[in-house]
Formats: structure tokens, sequence, C-alpha cells
């Protein structure tokens, strides 16, 4: 997820840290050869959720999987592909989503929410669709039953999950085995019974290794993944030669005879690195502190402490874990705002805001000064009102003139359009009849399985009046999704008028009284702060509470944001969930068959004592919002206490299978026998409870402990190795650059930093009466 619309900011921003990947095409690609792209990386890091998706529930594909095989081997391609660029050296590791923080599950758990009442939707449009073209005599495919319906089950714990795992272990086998680019290299499998999510247990392999004597400061790390956070956890790592693949946007897929009865399908897309270096250049120009704005004291300007505070102002404008402040929004110019704050302030600031090298201390929040951070925010603040009333005068404008178009309209929906109290409630109604779903959640394409095309029926009257189902399904939903066009909009806070900040906390907390508002206000921003310092740590250190989590669905304002200094916070180490709890704690009931019989009675259950967490309907808060999709989620926090001691005692009737899918384990690495590291594996005794330092000077430099895992030897078989991996704990990160590294030469310059125009300050144009 990561912050939104961060990336599309950052390529406007700073274009030259991007750059076009170029890709062998052919048949057969000997990935052993030099790399085409000029630079021989060391390490590819696969952030495997962001290839898992894709795969499972490919958008616009003609035939999309069926089975969990066509899935499997959608993935196989994938990462051929991703594999074929990078063509790492040394390792590759692969990272799926284990286990996650507790201040991850609330997002989840919107989420997996969400995504299952889309289907509800859509499913009931489409039963409308069909029995109306069957009045028309217009004949469709039937509804197609398979093992790819529910995404959800792209969750640690599910049997798909557990298969996925077994899937790339017999994939790794088979690449080292025929493919000469990975014969020379290891493979590490962070698998979903591995706590942490992906990006982060990678980031962890990262830091730990760069922290132990004899680790190469010029290491060229490559990381691909779909979430934006990966740029700020690669900027907190310091490695200078770190690169970021991702793709640039999906190709057409157009239909071919050959098509029709696959589902297994490499769709060719476009592909970009996101160099981290060329990036730091564009940051230590950009973020140039002004000259009336001098470092207090003796203090020198350090990169690496302006990467640091630039990483807390990004968190600050969205991440993961909290709710987003009201009136920073990316695409409004938050980042621009408080980079702009940052550098006219800095010496009013007393200086650098983060100090993430004294996170090692262990003294509390010395790492953050807290002090710094509250002037600095409060100083965001002043801009607030500004922010919203340009907000709204945006958010009027577009009601009239969708008001005006859809008045023009001879036909729409039956009815005319009319606008009302636009200066107070800023919404737009239908006179007559209102289209379907005026009161449904949020639906969205890229969530919704469509019925399956294919040429197996042998008419192609039938298919073409399927194709023609699911275009108009697809259409609807599109429609119903727009709260301004289906009349259903509300805008009760109306940010930009006056009284909007009390009207936030009576809608948000149903605070009446100044009181009210004040003891909101300090329990709020007692949390967040909280919740700030708490993602600080997870992005440098690892996870600093497996438990903690923001307990409330809204955050507070930025001028709101007083008295952070007396934040007091220590956060206990703890131990993370087990896979079949975390499903609990995050699926909606329509996805019970995700988790094991045992357990299923406690989500669907009228009896159950969970009952009321698992709500089939619940609020969706899209005050003013246009869309369903941009709406919160408010189902109630999942009660930890009640959920372990209900686990506790089913966790007992658990089949043998099912048990092996509850634990949490650790990596596993994998090597081929002819591997230098081979000789020290054959050496291991069979005691798996006995971990070895590995030997670096036949592991390429990385750093661990190994010791056989029983339960995969069986993968000897195929002529390969495999062991389990642990990291060695104990060691904090160095969040400055290595000595000896060998920094890049710089290539931009003053001319490429672009001038940046406040959001709030660029006149909202007028629209013209037009008769």
């Amino acid at each position: 997820m990561g912050v939104p619309a961060f990336y599309r900011w950052l390529i406007q921003k700073y274009p030259k840290a991007l750059v076009e990947a170029t890709e062998e095409t052919g048949v057969s690609i000997d990935t052993a050869s030099p790399n085409p792209n000029g630079i021989e990386f060391d390490h590819l890091y696969l952030d495997m959720n962001g290839i898992i998706h894709p795969c499972f529930h490919p958008e616009d594909h003609p035939c999309p999987p069926k089975t969990f095989e066509d899935v499997f081997n959608n993935i196989f391609l994938y990462i051929d592909h991703l594999f074929s660029i990078v063509r790492p050296r040394k390792l590759l590791y692969m990272a799926i989503d284990g286990v996650a923080p507790r201040a991850k599950m609330n997002q989840q758990r919107s989420r997996l929410f969400r995504t299952a009442k889309d289907r509800e939707i859509a499913e009931a449009e489409e039963d409308r669709l069909r029995i109306q073209f069957k009045m028309d005599g217009k004949p469709v495919l039937p509804k197609h039953e398979c093992e790819v319906e529910d995404s959800n089950v792209i969750t640690p714990g599910t049997e798909f999950m557990y298969k996925l795992s077994e899937a790339l272990r017999s994939y790794i086998s088979s690449r080292i085995n025929n493919d000469p680019g990975w014969k020379d290299i290891k493979v590490i499998l962070s698998d979903a019974n591995v706590p942490g999510e992906g990006e982060h247990k990678i980031m962890s392999f990262v830091r730990q290794q760069r922290r132990v004597a004899g680790y190469n400061p010029d290491t060229r790390h490559c990381i691909y993944g779909l979430d934006a956070d990966l740029i700020m956890l690669a900027l907190a790592t310091h490695e200078v030669h770190f690169s970021i693949l991702r793709e640039i946007g999906q190709q057409p897929v157009h239909e071919s005879s050959n098509m029709a009865n696959t589902s297994v399908l490499w769709v060719k897309k476009p592909y970009q690195f996101l160099h981290i270096w060329i990036f730091r250049e564009y940051l230590e120009l950009d973020m140039k502190i002004s000259d009336d704005s001098d470092p207090p004291g003796n203090l020198t300007i350090d990169l690496e402490r302006i990467v640091d505070d630039f990483i807390l102002m990004c968190l600050l404008v969205g991440n993961d874990f909290l709710p987003h402040m009201p009136s920073l929004e990316i695409h409004e110019g938050a980042l621009d705002l408080l980079m702009a704050v940052y550098k006219k302030e800095f010496k009013n600031l007393g200086g650098y805001l983060v100090d993430m090298s004294r996170l090692a201390e262990d003294k509390g929040t010395g790492y953050v000064k807290l002090s710094r951070v509250e002037k600095f925010i409060l100083l965001v603040g002043l801009y607030e009102e500004r922010i919203f009333k340009k907000r709204s005068e945006l958010r009027e404008r577009q009601l009239k003139r969708l008001c005006n178009y859809a008045n023009n309209q001879d036909d729409y929906n039956g009815g005319r359009i009319m606008e009302i109290g636009t200066k107070n409630s800023s919404c737009v109604f239908f006179s007559e009849k209102a289209p379907a779903f005026r009161d449904s959640a949020m639906v969205s394409e890229e969530n919704v399985s469509f019925p399956l095309v294919s040429d197996d029926a042998g008419s192609s009257e039938i298919v073409g009046n399927t194709k023609e189902l699911n275009e108009i399904l697809k259409s609807n939903l599109r429609k119903h999704n727009d709260l301004y066009m289906k009349g259903s909009c509300t805008d009760k806070v109306r940010f930009g008028n006056a009284g909007w900040k009390q009207r936030y906390y009576k809608e948000k907390f149903s605070a009446e009284s100044s009181m009210d508002i004040e003891n909101w206000r300090r329990e709020l921003v007692a949390n967040y702060t909280k919740g700030i310092l708490w993602v600080l740590v997870y992005y440098y250190s690892g996870v600093p509470s497996w438990t903690w989590f923001y307990p409330y669905h809204y955050a507070p304002f930025a001028s709101d944001m007083k008295g952070l200094a007396q934040v007091r916070v220590r956060f206990e180490k703890d131990s993370p969930f087990k896979p079949f709890d975390q499903l609990l704690a995050v699926l909606p009931p329509r996805s019970a068959h995700a988790v094991p019989k045992v357990y299923q009675t406690l989500m669907t259950d009228e009896q159950s004592s969970m009952i009321d967490l698992y709500p089939s309907d619940f609020d969706i808060d899209t005050d003013g919002k246009r869309f369903q999709w941009q709406g919160l989620c408010k189902l109630p926090f999942i009660e930890v206490g009640r959920l372990l001691s209900e686990t506790k005692e089913l966790e007992k009737n658990l089949s043998e299978a099912e048990s092996e899918r509850n634990r949490n384990s650790i990596d596993q690495l994998y090597l081929g026998r002819t591997h230098k590291l081979a000789s020290q594996i054959f050496s291991l005794r069979p005691n798996p409870n006995e971990m070895v330092n590995i030997d670096t000077s036949l592991s390429d430099g990385i750093v661990g402990f190994i010791c056989l895992c029983n339960q995969y030897t069986n993968i000897e078989d195929h002529g390969i190795l495999c062991v389990c991996f642990e990291m060695i704990g104990g060691f904090m990160h160095i969040p400055c650059l290595l000595p000896g590294v060998n920094v890049p030469d710089k290539t931009i310059t003053e001319s490429d930093i672009m001038d940046a125009q406040l959001w709030h300050e660029v006149q909202v144009n007028r629209p013209t009466n037009r008769n």
C-alpha cells in the first residue's frame, strides 16, 4: 500500500531518477550473460505479494486463471521475466507477506471486508443482468465456479498460501537445476509462515547484512514491488546502490485464437528502474536549506539526516498504519508544503527533526526531537484554512460542472439532476428514481471477478452476449461508484466553511462541547504521536511492538498537534499472531471457507460469542468524498483477548496438516549441490535446533545462521540443498553511508530542480457561464 500517489508525485518531480529497463526478447534468454541494462546486480529482492495479486486476479484478461495451478504457473512466468531483467549474481530473496503487526491488521481488515462487499454487490448486479438478458432472449454462458474466486485467500494461513510455498520450492529447484543464471546464486524463500510484511522482511535482511564487518558497501541491490513505501524503505537503508524495479503500465491484451483455452498468459509490460542514488541527488538539491535559515550554531548540513527527516515527512503524509491528517493529501501538494516549511523554518526549528542513530540507545524517544516535530507540524497547520478553502472551491466547481453536464443529457437515468445547497452541503440528487446501488458500499472493478468468456460453448452468439453482459456490468459498477453522479454524496463537515473543526469532532467523535473537543484532541494527539514513533522505528529497526495499534478511525488535525513532547512511549517487545489468529482478525464472514472448519462458526454462527466482530454490513464514511472507494470502513476493531481465548481452545481440534499451516517458521535457503557453500551444508549435523554461523568465505559475504530443516529434506532429491536460515539479531541499523562506499558521479544539477508552487496558492479559475 504505502503513501497514496507518492510514486506519481516522484516521477513528475524527479524524472531523471527513473530509467526505462532494457529487456531482451526471444524464446530462450541466457540469464547468465551480461545484463543489458549495464548494471550487474548482486541481490534481487521480490516483494511477492506484488506478484501474487496480479497473477491471481489479472485485470482485463480474456481468460483469467481458474485453478491454483494456473495462478502458480503465472507466478513462475512473472518471476522468470523479472529475473531476466535484473539477473542477480549472488542472491535472490523472495518474501511473501507473513503475519502482520497488529497496527497493519486494521487496514487489512478494512480492505478484505470491502473486497467481500464489492463481490456481493457485483454478483447481485450480475444476477439482475442475467435475468434481464434471459427476458430479452439473449442466452449467455453459465457462471463458472473456480478455485480463484476469492482473492482474500492471499492471506497467511490459508490452504492457498501453503500450496504456493510448496509450488515455489519446486520452482526454485527446477530453476537452479536448469537455468545457468540460477546455478551459482543462493535463493532465500521467506514464505507466509514467516512473520512480517514482505518488504519489511527484505529490509531487515539488508540492514542486518550491512551492519556486519566485511560487508561490501558497494553491493548492488534491486527490489521489485508495487508498494510506494518501498521507496522510503530503500532510502532508510542508506544504501547508495539501490534500485527499485516496477511496471510503467500494462499493455492491452488482445485476444487471439491460441488464448481461448488457456488461463496462463504472460502479459507484456514495460518496466523501469528507480535509482535511489539519483533520487538522493535530487533531495540534496531540492532540500537545500534556505539562505535565511542557516543551520543553528555549529550544526553542519548532513544529507543523511535530511534524508531521515524527509522520510518522516512522507510518513506524515500517509502510511499503512495511521489515518492521514485531514489537510495532508499528497495530490493536493502536501509533501511540497512540508518540504517548503522545513526548508524555510529549519533554523527556527532548531535543526533536524530526527536522529535515527540514537535509536540504539533505547532511552525512550531520544531519536525524535518531539518539540521540534511539534513546532514543525503546527507550522504546517497554519495552512489548513487555506487548503480547506481551496478544496471546498474545487468541489463546488466540480459539482456544478457535473450538474450542468447531466442536465444537458436528454436521457440520464430517466431523470434530471438538481443542485441543492452547494454552499452548505455540496451535494446533488436525482429528482426521479435513483440508479441501483444508491445505498451500496464501494464497488471497484479490480476487486470483482467477471464471468469467464470461453469458446468452449461453441456458440459465437452466446460468447458475444456474455461479453456484452461483462461490459455492461463493468460500466454499471463504474457509474455507481461515483457518488456525485449517483446523487448520494454528503458533506456534513464542510471543510473550508466556518466551524469546520467543531463539525469534524462532532461528526467523527460525537463531541458536543468545547471541553469534549479538547479531551478528544488530547487523546488523539497522544495516540497519533505514539503511532508516528512506532512507524519510524518500524522503518529503521523492525517491528517495535506486534500488538500496538492506533485505536481510532480518524486522525487529529495538524493544527491540533500540541503537547507532543509530553508523550512518553516505550514499546514492549512481544510476539506475532499465529496465522489462523490473523485470519480470524482480518477475514470477513464471506471468506470463512479460508479458515479451518473448527474456526468457521466463530465467524458465521449467530450464536457465536464473537459474531459482533463479523458484521455482514457496515458503515462506510464517504462524507466529503466523490467515490465510494475513497470512503472509510467503520468496522469494529478486533478485541485480541476475546479472539485468543477462543482460538486457544479450538487449536486442540486442528488436524496435523492444519497445525502445520498455523505455525510460525523461519526462512529457507536454497542452493545447488555444486555451490561452494554446499560443503558447509554437507557438514551440518541433523539437529534442527543447532544453528551454525554461515561461513562468509563460501556465501559471498552473506551472514546469518543455518541449520538442517527436517520438513524440507525431500527437496534434496531434486538435486538442490535446502537449509533453514535465520538472521543475526542484536545489531542496530547504521543510518549513514558506510566507509569505503563508492558514490556514483553526480548527474543532477540545480537546473533539474523544479520550482514547486504550493497547491493552495494556485488560483481556482472560475467557470464561465455558457448559455
